[in-house]
């Protein structure tokens, strides 16, 4: 969605120059930062595709599990068309941090497929989540490496996976993949989980600052799921969000769609089509002004929340944030560049960093791996209660190192998730 040039951005050496500066910062040794600076083990397969019109059409997947000496890897699987194996490491890494923040004994994983689901059947879709399991069935599992849904995947997918896993081990194995639908092994809170964790991180945020939620006002970049359950919690504490921007697949481009008097949530999903993507035309006629899609980013707002994809905020467009911006909240993985982060840091604006922010989700992606190898399942407000309680400790834990040691808040994140990985690789023996 962002109108900078991509061509150059690799998203791997981004989380490689961010562990960097971090392993500094906490005088990590060498071998443990060579450990940490690449992933444990990767996998680049083929996956050959009968499609509907008798042609067979071979689509590439990756597996990348970064590091595991805390627990199984966890991570998302995505079907985009200009997926890259150095994206899917990227998140991987983003990953092992993101679980060690939040303290829950997981590791780092991310997965993906090239391709397009917009231009595919169900039959089709169905066909690359069975042939995605088959080539990892003996590399993944509940007690190895754990899948979730991200971009563009859904429960219907984690369902078949799912039960390509079960046929070739012949057994029962919820634990296996989370984002199932609910009533097939799915946790209740789980669609809500990555929005309102952030949403939970930003409360505190605020709380922090002085600021009543009922006082603020938003930027969202996105409308898919985070962005979408974000902006329902944030309008329940009372703020108010004046504009979304979402990807319009016909014209392969984004759009921000803006009500300065607030928009409607339920308006705009009745509007929304299931990859997030807004009707300009009914837009227009419900009084949203269409403006280009990097528009969100220079509202004057006091919020920004950044829910699509990485590197979205960059040297070319951190210029364009408003001077009466005061929190960052990143509900997207990776979207703001190191060069950006800096401009961010210099002008002291109080960012809570991807790892952190968007860690709802696997938390609860946690959560129902827990519930599937018990086969017992919580309410969902006992599991929206957890949630809250394991991001709220994660963010006081965070903030009050940024405090006591003067750190920026990414800085500090870092510095514990580092830590806690870094003492469980030494206590495994293998550093």
């Amino acid at each position: 969605m962002s109108t900078a040039n991509t061509k150059a951005f690799n998203p791997f050496e981004m989380a490689q120059a961010q562990f960097d500066k971090v392993a500094d910062i906490i005088n990590l040794d060498q071998p443990t930062r060579d450990l940490l600076r690449y992933p444990l083990r990767e996998f680049s397969f083929a996956i050959p595709i009968r499609m509907d019109d008798g042609r067979t059409h071979v689509f590439r997947g990756f597996r990348v599990q970064h590091n595991d000496a805390r627990g199984p890897a966890k991570g998302g699987i995505r079907f985009h068309p200009q997926e890259t194996l150095d994206t899917v490491r990227a998140l991987a890494t983003w990953m092992t941090w993101k679980c060690s923040v939040v303290d829950i004994p997981l590791g780092g994983g991310k997965g993906g497929v090239i391709c397009d689901p917009h231009n595919l059947s169900a039959r089709e879709q169905e066909a690359i989540c069975r042939g995605w399991v088959r080539q990892l069935a003996k590399n993944v599992g509940p007690v190895n490496d754990v899948p979730a849904p991200d971009v563009m995947t859904n429960p219907q997918h984690m369902l078949w996976m799912l039960d390509e896993f079960e046929a070739i081990h012949g057994g029962r194995y919820p634990g296996f993949i989370t984002g199932k639908p609910v009533g097939m092994g799915g946790s209740l809170g789980r669609t809500e989980a990555t929005g309102y964790g952030l949403v939970f991180t930003l409360r505190e945020a605020l709380k922090q600052l002085g600021v009543k939620p009922s006082e603020t006002t938003a930027a969202v970049q996105g409308f898919g799921n985070v962005a979408q359950y974000a902006i329902d919690l944030y309008q329940q504490l009372g703020g108010k969000a004046i504009c979304v921007s979402s990807w319009d697949q016909d014209d392969q481009a984004s759009y921000t769609f803006r009500r300065r008097s607030g928009i409607d949530l339920r308006e705009l999903l009745a509007i929304t089509d299931r990859f997030g993507g807004v009707d300009k035309a009914k837009a227009r006629q419900a009084g949203y002004e269409v403006l280009p899609g990097g528009a969100w980013i220079e509202q004057e707002v006091d919020i920004l929340m950044p829910c699509a994809l990485e590197h979205q905020v960059t040297s070319d467009n951190v210029g364009q944030i408003h001077a009466k911006v005061r929190v960052i909240a990143e509900g997207a993985n990776g979207p703001t560049t190191p060069e950006a982060d800096k401009v961010i840091q210099e002008r002291g604006i109080f960012i809570i960093p991807d790892f952190l922010a968007n860690a709802g989700g696997v938390t609860c992606s946690y959560f129902e791996q827990v519930q599937g190898n018990m086969n017992f399942y919580w309410k969902r407000d006992e599991v929206l209660e957890k949630l809250d309680a394991r991001m709220t400790a994660a963010f006081e834990a965070v903030s009050d190192l940024a405090r006591k040691q003067k750190l920026y808040m990414r800085d500090a994140a870092y510095v514990i998730a580092v830590t806690r990985v870094a003492e469980a690789c030494r206590k495994r023996g293998w550093v």
